[in-house]
C-alpha cells in the first residue's frame, strides 16, 4: 500500500526558505515519478513540481519556476521540495503523490506571512 508522510512545513516570513520532505513506502520508489502538489485555502489542488524516478528529469509550475527545486533520495525513499524566496501567496497546505496512485499524504502546512 502506498503511504506517503510529508514533513517540514512552518511559519516563515517573506523571501524567506523551507525544504519539505515526503517520505515514502509500500512501493519501489525508484521506479515512480513523484509530484509536489499544493492546496490554497479556498482553491484547488495544483500540481507544483515533478521529478522523473532517476531525478534526471524535473518539471515546475510556472509559479515556483526559479524558486523552488523539487530532488529525490532514492536510497531514502524521500522526495523533497526546496522553496526559497517565498511569497504569501505560496501559502498553502502541500502534499506529494506517486504518479498512478490516488493516495495523498496527511501534507505539511506552509505559512509565509510578515
Amino acid at each position: 500500500q502506498v503511504q506517503l508522510v510529508e514533513s517540514g512545513g512552518g511559519l516563515v516570513q517573506p523571501g524567506g526558505s523551507l525544504r519539505l520532505s515526503c517520505a515514502a513506502s509500500g512501493f519501489t520508489f525508484s521506479s515512480y515519478l513523484m509530484h509536489w502538489y499544493r492546496q490554497a485555502p479556498g482553491k484547488e489542488r495544483e500540481e507544483v513540481a515533478t521529478i522523473g524516478g532517476t531525478g534526471r528529469s524535473t518539471s515546475y509550475a510556472d509559479s515556483v519556476k526559479g524558486r523552488f527545486t523539487i530532488s529525490r533520495d532514492n536510497a531514502k525513499n524521500t522526495v523533497y521540495l526546496q522553496m526559497n524566496n517565498l511569497k504569501p501567496e505560496d501559502t498553502a497546505v502541500y502534499y506529494c503523490k506517486r504518479l498512478g496512485s490516488n493516495n495523498w499524504g496527511q501534507g505539511t502546512q506552509v505559512t509565509v506571512t510578515s
